[in-house]
């Protein structure tokens, strides 16, 4: 048998579409030869579940994440996260605010960055950002800049992977009503879309369109021309008791809605109770209440939602829903801090896979997050 550094180059090529990132990045590590070859993956990865974003450790400024597949810590250097604030996850990428209430776009494997503009302004008494140069230390409006780096920006997503279309757009949600902007490459500023003065719950990138939907659970869609503004499409959706929040999912090329309800518990806090699945179906003006998602798991939080085929990743809960806790500084931590797990759809439980212990008050929500281009 030839030695395995003598494998031929197509050997090895095939060898890593087999591979799992952390698989893969070892791979590479072996030697010249297998690195090279890493760096020139033609194959679609396997099928891998996201990996959870956790905060900073403050000892040593590395960032910690969690693989599920393997019930796994890692503690990773980025100094370009380090003391950013992460708000949002998609295709691959990070979304982080600094100190400054300044933004990136960050690919934190490849170091690959794009710089945001100033975002705009969280309120109409509170324009955090044109002062900051002035009183960087001072408190705006009853808030820290501490706390302005963790509210302006609820969630960020993107259309496409930056490395595969250059003409990509940012979609967030900020301020007090999370209000919809965008940006583009070669944008000077955030483009603010016109809509009704009602809070935003998600934002999903769908069959070439943006939706959004709000807190009265109405679904907007982003027309751009001649001006943004929200236009309202879909059936009319009602929702019955407490909703911490909603989410929009493209399940296999259909738009789901996720509601997650909320009870007290015996701590006075307010925590996830259980989740509907909601089908809409746009061309049909129809709503399909979904009662499992057969092998599938989703995964919620400031990431854009994920759903995972987990048929052949035993490690997964399939038709499952992981969920993240709701970490905003102004809600309390009567408000969903520490509450993350996953619900089972077939027996409506909840479970955990994860301490919730260590999260402490106002850090980094945990974000889901698939590393992709690994090198």
């Amino acid at each position: 048998m030839a030695p395995w550094s003598d494998l031929t180059f197509d050997v090895l090529e095939l060898i890593t579409s087999f591979l799992p990132f952390l698989d893969h990045y070892r791979f590479g590590a072996v030697c010249k030869n297998w690195r090279s070859v890493s760096k020139r993956r033609q194959h679609p990865p396997p099928p891998q579940l996201p990996w959870l974003l956790l905060e900073e450790d403050k000892e040593t400024g590395k960032r910690k994440f969690y693989s599920l597949s393997e019930a796994k810590n890692y503690s990773i250097e980025i100094p370009e996260l380090r003391g950013r604030y992460i708000c949002g996850s998609s295709h691959g990428w990070l979304f982080a605010i600094d100190i400054k209430i300044a933004g990136i776009l960050i690919n934190p494997f490849t170091q690959e960055c794009y710089e945001l503009p100033r975002f705009p302004a969280y309120g109409k008494d509170t324009d955090v950002t044109t002062l900051i140069e002035k009183k960087p230390s001072d408190c705006v409006k009853g808030y820290t800049f501490e706390e302005m780096q963790t509210l302006l920006v609820f969630k960020a997503i993107l259309s496409h992977d930056p490395k595969e279309r250059s003409d990509f757009t940012v979609m967030i949600l900020f301020g007090e009503f999370h209000t919809l902007a965008f940006w583009r490459p070669g944008d000077s500023s955030w483009t603010v879309v016109d809509g009704p003065k009602r809070r935003m719950e998600d934002v999903l990138y769908f069959k070439g369109n943006f939706y959004v939907i709000s807190s009265m659970n109405g679904l907007y869609v982003v027309d751009f021309e001649p001006e943004p503004k929200l236009r309202k499409v879909g059936p009319e959706i009602r929702i019955e008791g407490c909703v911490l929040q909603s989410y929009l999912t493209d399940f296999d090329g259909n738009m789901l809605l996720i509601e997650r309800y909320g009870r007290s518990s015996k701590n006075n806090r307010i925590d996830t109770a259980r989740f509907t699945v909601i089908e809409i179906d746009l061309e049909e003006h129809c709503l399909y209440e979904c009662y499992d998602i057969d092998d599938y798991a989703l995964f919620l939080g400031r990431n854009s939602s994920i759903a995972v085929d987990s048929s052949h990743l035993p490690e997964c809960k399939k038709n499952g829903i992981y969920f993240t806790h709701l970490t905003e500084s102004h809600s309390g931590d009567e408000f969903g801090f520490h509450d993350l797990g996953v619900f089972d759809m077939a027996d409506k439980t909840i479970s955990t896979f994860y301490a919730v212990e260590v999260f402490p008050r106002r850090v980094d929500s945990p974000v889901w997050f698939i590393p992709k281009r690994f090198w």
